[in-house]
């Protein structure tokens, strides 16, 4: 069994994934939002019997290094013994996690005026190196997104400022990332095309030849990838149904079929739509249902979005999921806007729940998370999915184990 800390651990999507996989021990996790924190502190305790997690899950500015290490009493994120005394001389084995991607992502930097050049989290690894650098573990996982690779804050590519943070902090990461470290998720079981890059650092320390141990590390992770891609059918068509109500109330548009009333999943219920958003979606899934396609193109997405709301987008506005398909990448942005995520089925004429959502990215129906509606949809969104994760931490133990 190794030791992880997870960073930036949001609701826990990669511990889920690492402690799944059944040779990992969690020793600590950080996270700064507190929607996500306690969902990570109710799973530790609920699936996993950890007694500690509210200890463990630290509730905490990670930039605040020194005091995150060492112990705080803070008037808002209350008081933690901190990483030290949580370690508490065990040996850490793997720090796991990756920064808030908003500042590296295209999309982010499409929606900012100044292309999120004086965004903060553009140096958050900065911390996570600080991390690493006070427990050195044997290696390390820090996931992002493929804006990563082309970011370049202040001129300079981001991913030259990590490539040379992890060296001289003693680590060694690929030299081509985007040939070894770009992953498309759908490939290892989860019903979503969500590209993600996994960066492995391997310690000099530990290691005679780290360059080495990264690449039997991609191999054995390719390895890993699924014969068969799981699709939005695979992953949704036995959840209840839910239809639009003849009458709508206030701030409900839908309910379950008259066979799905007796239900034990949770959080699948869809956010409130409109007439208006009901019939569009009808719409649209009904004319990818009948073979139609008249709204397959983003021109006439766009003019469907003008003619029904008399605005005009830059970018179309809509999208159905498709049945024998992985879903598209379910954002945290899901939050704000669910047309993009509309139900194939064009008898629900709905958006996706939250349990969808959990589903898409492959969490189990027992994970439950707690906030408000937006908060879920966000850290769902968020999250690295536990099938992937699983399959990242089988992948290095077994490197690992392999090396001695």
């Amino acid at each position: 069994m190794l030791n992880t800390i997870d960073l930036f651990a949001g609701c826990g999507g990669l511990t889920e994934g690492f402690k799944k996989s059944g040779k990992f021990n969690l020793l600590a996790a950080v996270e700064w939002e507190s929607k996500p924190v306690l969902t990570l502190r109710n799973r530790l305790e609920s699936e996993w019997k950890y007694n500690d997690a509210k200890h463990k899950v630290i509730h905490f500015d990670i930039q605040r290094t020194e005091e995150l290490l060492t112990g705080f009493n803070d008037e808002r994120y209350g008081s933690s013994v901190g990483l030290d005394a949580l370690v508490d001389n065990k040996r850490v084995d793997v720090v796991i996690g990756g920064p808030p991607c908003q500042a590296y992502s295209v999309a982010g930097r499409i929606r900012d005026t100044n292309k999120m050049q004086d965004d903060y989290r553009n140096f958050l690894f900065e911390s996570y190196l600080k991390v690493v650098s006070h427990f050195k573990p044997m290696a390390c996982i820090f996931e992002n997104v493929p804006g990563i690779l082309s970011s370049a804050p202040g001129g300079k590519l981001i991913i030259e400022r990590i490539t040379e943070a992890f060296d001289e902090a003693g680590y060694y990461i690929s030299s081509n990332l985007k040939a070894d470290a770009l992953f498309d998720l759908s490939e290892f079981g989860v019903p979503q095309k969500r590209k993600r890059v996994i960066i492995v650092a391997i310690s000099k320390l530990h290691f005679e030849n780290p360059e080495k141990v990264v690449e039997q590390c991609y191999l054995n992770l390719n390895d890993l990838k699924v014969k068969r891609v799981a699709t939005v059918e695979d992953a949704l068509s036995n959840l209840p149904k839910l239809y639009p109500l003849k009458s709508l109330e206030k701030r409900r548009s839908h309910q379950l079929g008259k066979n799905d009333i007796n239900t034990d999943i949770t959080d699948h219920n869809p956010r409130y739509h409109n007439p208006r958003d009901v019939s569009i979606f009808r719409l649209l899934a009904e004319d990818i249902e009948t073979g139609t396609n008249k709204y397959t193109s983003s021109e006439a997405l766009q003019d469907l979005y003008t003619e029904k709301t008399g605005k005009k987008s830059s970018v179309h506005k809509y999208h159905v999921l498709r049945r024998g398909l992985p879903s598209n990448t379910i954002p945290a942005h899901l939050y704000k806007d669910g047309l993009r995520h509309i139900h194939p089925d064009s008898h629900q004429a709905r958006s996706i729940t939250i349990r969808e959502a959990a589903r898409l990215q492959s969490f189990p129906d027992d994970f439950e998370f707690l906030g408000s509606m937006g908060d879920k949809y966000k850290m769902i969104g968020n999250a690295v999915p536990p099938e992937f994760a699983k399959r990242i931490a089988n992948a290095l133990y077994e490197t690992l184990e392999n090396q001695g």
